[in-house]
């Protein structure tokens, strides 16, 4: 089997995603299960339908364009605020996206228009992370500006937590969010096409709030990735209850195994990242180099089994200790992987993808088309 490779197991993916759909359907809260880790994987997709993920989220529009051209049947979103440059492929490949500017948003009933279809708009809010958001106190005009263009649908709300600064979704953040979606249905002459369906929380983080509270108020969406490809809560990187955080396995080839000092010599400059690296000097130790480096992965999200270590990576070269012995050449060495792993290994065109398990075509065995 070709190597580097990620091993992907459909069933166990299939089991993370049907069991937190059904988790946050008795708190009343659907789930749109984000692609992007997966780089517009059809099968993967398919198998999230199947598991009961309502709609599809991806932050690059290319990706969801594949999603299309496969014939997914499942609503899909732009999570990333789109590029005016793109307006038109936003409203071909997707049928609603988050936004934050009113700007953006013209563009968006501009095309629309021209290609007759309706887009439907969520307004993203700050509550704190500082990244993408209306300020509230901005939301109200720009719901009423957003309800009155053509050919634009205003679904509902949103926000996003724990991603850029690591702000953690609780009961005051959530509660505002709550808030402002009944503020917006209680503007006066308010239209019913201003009114909030959607109130989307958040993303896997929120996962933590959902299970201490007592009432989810408003929110009634979630957009859940990494805890169902990777079974782990984002904000600790703990293993969630009852999922698989062994779904995605790396797999990489050893190219050289010696017996090595522990401490490079000589005059220590900057590395090829711009690094200086220090290391004590723990005597001669089993050194291996796998056929993987950071062009492929993040080796610090990388997760080794016992009795190996990650000592450092380069462009195409991934450096491991082993406690066990001298590693044999031409061995594979298997990693768990973080998010960020995931997302930069999926990403490699030289990291093969194999996957195992349940294959469900476009609508999944059993389960009707959803409409577009």
């Amino acid at each position: 089997m070709s190597s580097p490779r990620l091993e992907i197991d459909l069933d166990k993916i299939h089991h993370n995603a049907r069991t937190l759909t059904g988790r946050l359907a008795r708190r009343g809260i659907a789930v749109t299960g984000v692609v992007k880790a997966t780089l517009g994987s059809a099968e993967i997709a398919n198998v999230l339908l199947n598991a009961g993920v309502e709609t599809l989220g991806d932050s690059r529009i290319e990706n969801l364009k594949a999603l299309r051209m496969a014939h997914i049947h499942a609503p899909l979103t732009l999570i990333r605020s789109p590029m005016l440059s793109q307006a038109e492929q936003v409203v071909m490949y997707s049928d609603s996206s988050h936004n934050t500017e009113i700007e953006v948003i013209r563009a968006l009933s501009a095309a629309a228009t021209k290609a007759q279809v309706t887009h439907g708009i969520i307004l993203m809010v700050e509550l704190g992370d500082l990244r993408e958001g209306i300020m509230p106190c901005d939301l109200p005009g720009v719901v009423r500006q957003t309800a009155e263009l053509p050919n634009i649908r205003f679904i509902g709300i949103g926000a996003n937590l724990a991603c850029r600064s690591g702000v953690t979704p609780d009961r005051n953040n959530m509660e505002e969010l709550s808030r402002l979606a009944d503020e917006i249905d209680s503007l006066p002459g308010a239209k019913p096409a201003s009114k909030t369906g959607v109130v989307s929380g958040g993303n896997s983080a929120n996962l933590q709030w959902v299970t201490s509270c007592t009432d989810c108020g408003r929110v009634n969406n979630l957009r859940l990735g990494e805890s169902i490809l990777l079974g782990c809560d984002p904000l600790q990187r703990q293993p969630l209850d009852g999922l698989h955080s062994d779904a995605i396995v790396l797999v990489a080839e050893v190219i050289e195994s010696n017996e090595k000092p522990s401490m490079p010599w000589g005059d220590i400059a900057q590395n090829a990242f711009g690094e200086t690296v220090t290391a004590p000097d723990r005597g001669r130790v089993h050194q291996s180099i796998l056929a993987i480096g950071e062009q492929d992965t993040d080796p610090e999200g990388l997760v080794p089994s016992a009795g190996i270590a990650v000592l450092g990576a380069s462009s195409d070269h991934l450096i491991i200790e082993s406690s066990h012995g001298p590693v044999q050449l031409g061995a594979e060495v298997s990693f768990g992987l973080n998010y960020s792993a995931l997302l930069r290994a999926m990403t490699s065109p030289f990291v093969h993808k194999a996957m195992k398990g349940t294959r469900y075509d476009a609508a999944g065995p059993n389960r009707p088309p959803i409409a577009a």
